[in-house]
C-alpha cells in the first residue's frame, strides 16, 4: 500500500556530470559519502524519500521527497552535503553541478 503525500510535499532534484570515464571513482565516492550523509540526512525533519544514484552514462543524482518546499530547502545549508560531499567532488575534479529544483507534486501512482 502507498503512502500518501501531504499537499505541500515536494520532489528535490540534485544533478552533476561528469566524464562517463571517470564513472567508477564517482559511483565509489558517492558510496563512501554514504556513511555521513545518511545519518545527516535522516536528522532532519520532512524527509519522505531519498535516492542516490550513478549512471556509467556520466550523470548523478539525488531525488528526495519532502514534506515540504520548507523541508527541502534544509538540503541547501546541510554541511555534510554543501561543505563536505561537494568539496570532495570538487577534489576529485571533473564534474559540474546543475542548479538544484524543488518540483511541487502534481500526482503519484
Amino acid at each position: 500500500m502507498s503512502r500518501s503525500l501531504p499537499v505541500t510535499a515536494v520532489v528535490h532534484f540534485a544533478r552533476g556530470s561528469f566524464d562517463p570515464s571517470r564513472f567508477a571513482e564517482v559511483d565509489t565516492l558517492a558510496s563512501k559519502q554514504a556513511d555521513y550523509l545518511v545519518p545527516a540526512i535522516r536528522a532532519l525533519p520532512g524527509l519522505i524519500h531519498w535516492y542516490t544514484a550513478v549512471s556509467p552514462e556520466g550523470s548523478i543524482a539525488n531525488v528526495s521527497i519532502w514534506d515540504s518546499e520548507e523541508h527541502a530547502a534544509q538540503m541547501d545549508r546541510l554541511h555534510e552535503m554543501v561543505v563536505v560531499a561537494r568539496g570532495e567532488f570538487e577534489a576529485l575534479g571533473g564534474l559540474t553541478f546543475h542548479p538544484i529544483v524543488n518540483y511541487p507534486i502534481d500526482w503519484t501512482i
